[in-house]
Formats: C-alpha cells, sequence, structure tokens
C-alpha cells in the first residue's frame, strides 16, 4: 500500500533549461534556487535544471563569475529561461533559431530582466503583454513595436510566454511557475525558505510611486511631501498649487514637465501606494484602509487598484493572509 501511494504522488520530472552568455547579469540565475528548493520540499527531483550556452563550457557573467554550462542541441525542455544582461540583449542567430524551436517544443519560455529582448529579436513576444527592467522598457517598446510592454509590472504571463523586470524579479516569477506547477502551498513553502515575499504580484510596481515621480524643482518635491503626509484630505490641484505657490494652471502645466504625470494621477498612485502598505500590514477592513488612504469609499481604492495595479484590493489581502 505504502508504495502505491508513492506511485501515486510521484511526479513527472520537468527539465529546466537556463540560457546563458557571455556578460548575463549573474543574480539571474537566482532562480535556481526556487526549483532546488521546491525539489527539497517535495523529497523528489521534480526538476531538473540545467544551464546551456551556445558553445557550452564556462561562461563568464558580467561580474566576472563563471559558470559551466552544456552547449544546447534540443530545446526540448519543459521551461526555457533566458537570462538578462546589465544592457539590452543581443543574440546570435543560433540562439534565436533555438528560442524559436523552444517555443514549439517547450511548454514554457521565459526571460528575465533584458532577457525580453531575446524574445523579442526571436519574435516570439509579437503580439503579447511583456516586460523587462523599467530602465530599457522604452527601448523594447521602440525596438519591437508590435509588443505590448508594460512597463510597471514585476512579471507578466501571457500564454507560454512569460517575462519579469529586472534582478530580484526573476524570483518572483519562478514562484509562480513553481505555484503553477505544484500549487500555491508548495510555492509559500519555498518562499519562506528563500526569506523572499510570497510572491509580489505580477502587476504591482517595479518601483515607489515617490522615486518614479523624481521632480526636479524644490516646490514640486514639497508639493509631492504634502500630498503624500495629506493623503486623506481632498487634494484638489487648487490645494497643491497653493503649497507650490502657483496658480492651478501653473502648477499643471510644472507638475506634468517635471514628473510626467498630471497631479491627479500621482495623487492617485500615491493613495495606492499607502494603501497598499495598510492592506499588506493585514489589521485594518478594506472600508478603513480606503478612508484612510483618502480614497473615501472602497468601490473607488477598487478602481484605482485595478488601474494601477491590474488587480483589486482583495486580490492583495489574500496574498498578504497567505504570507502570514
Amino acid at each position: 500500500m505504502t508504495n502505491r501511494r508513492a506511485a501515486r504522488t510521484l511526479r513527472p520530472m520537468r527539465r529546466i533549461g537556463i540560457l546563458v552568455f557571455p556578460g548575463f547579469q549573474i543574480l539571474d540565475l537566482a532562480a535556481i534556487a526556487a526549483f532546488e528548493l521546491a525539489n527539497m520540499q517535495l523529497g523528489q527531483a521534480h526538476y531538473r535544471v540545467e544551464v546551456l550556452s551556445e558553445h557550452g563550457g564556462l561562461v563568464a557573467s558580467s561580474s566576472g563569475a563563471a559558470v559551466d554550462s552544456r552547449r544546447f542541441t534540443t530545446a526540448r525542455f519543459d521551461t526555457l529561461v533566458m537570462t538578462g544582461a546589465l544592457v539590452a540583449t543581443t543574440i546570435t542567430p543560433k540562439v534565436c533559431r533555438f528560442l524559436r524551436s523552444g517555443m514549439r517544443q517547450a511548454r514554457r519560455v521565459t526571460s528575465i530582466c533584458t532577457g525580453a529582448f531575446a524574445l523579442a529579436e526571436a519574435g516570439l513576444l509579437d503580439g503579447r503583454r511583456a516586460t523587462t527592467h523599467w530602465g530599457f522598457a522604452q527601448e523594447l517598446q521602440k525596438r519591437h513595436p508590435l509588443i505590448q510592454v508594460q512597463p510597471d509590472r514585476i512579471f507578466i504571463n501571457d500564454g507560454p510566454v512569460w517575462t519579469s523586470a529586472g534582478m530580484t524579479a526573476g524570483i518572483d516569477m519562478v514562484l509562480a511557475l513553481v505555484e503553477q506547477d505544484l500549487g500555491a502551498e508548495i510555492a509559500r513553502a519555498v518562499a519562506k525558505k528563500m526569506v523572499v515575499y510570497y510572491r509580489r504580484p505580477g502587476g504591482q510596481s517595479q518601483f515607489s510611486a515617490m522615486l518614479e515621480l523624481e521632480p526636479q524643482s524644490d516646490r514640486i518635491q514639497k508639493t509631492l511631501a504634502h500630498a503624500r503626509a495629506h493623503l486623506r484630505e481632498p487634494l484638489s490641484v487648487e490645494d497643491l498649487a497653493d503649497v507650490a505657490h502657483l496658480s492651478p494652471r501653473q502648477f499643471s502645466r510644472a507638475f506634468k514637465a517635471e514628473t510626467g504625470q498630471s497631479p491627479a494621477q500621482a495623487v492617485e498612485n500615491l493613495r495606492v501606494e499607502a494603501a497598499r502598505t495598510l492592506i499588506d500590514a493585514g489589521e485594518l477592513a478594506l472600508g478603513v484602509v480606503a478612508r484612510e488612504a483618502g480614497f473615501g469609499d472602497p468601490e473607488r481604492m477598487r478602481r484605482a487598484f485595478l488601474r494601477t495595479l491590474g488587480q483589486p484590493p482583495q486580490s492583495i489581502r489574500r496574498s498578504a493572509r497567505l504570507m502570514a
């Protein structure tokens, strides 16, 4: 009976191919740990990770640290992971053909950071939603206009293609892959072992609202600081213009020129960020969170979350509770 039970729980091996190239970002390999720890959690080798490269052998990262790799000959993997670099990735024709073959043969093709440029060059992202490191999103869109680039996302799943933002966002994406394969309980356990948040939802912003705005003048910085400290107040354009000692029209123009956002958009982003922090803390009802963050009512907050994060506050709360 014990052997039959073990047979029922035995899962098929999934081959994971992680593609590296000279100058790849070494931090992208941190994603391997999630697969390794999933195996440990299951008590069996569910994932077999292979580091691949065009020529095989040692491949040096941008930091100088080198990893051993196997020359790829076939794309018959369950999942392919294209690593990125500190610059926009350019791939050779052979790597391009390998990725295209992966789209036909692998269950999933994924990229971390600027690895999205490699997928784009292979034509795998045309007509799809994708993300990359925020600093390269505009360049990705410019080079490949058929892609629906969403720069303010941690990761995006569009059918069999997954893309993530830069650096540690690759860990969030791989945790999502583990969850898809093995369920939320296993993915949560892996995240705890890695001492990372389980897991930042794909729709979460890559950076804080205040850092995104980056105003240049003291008066706009002062206005934003005032807004953040008084989110429960109405914060109309007229109110903010008074703080900046400008007319509403002058203020709106100056604010847009310095931040790239309207005052209303910026205030909404600050409120969403504040509300999310309160939701993650898990101590307040959503109605109270809405009032504290200045939305006034939960429905207005829900609409703002959908616009900004792509998911409602209830989803954020569920994720926070699962992490607790």
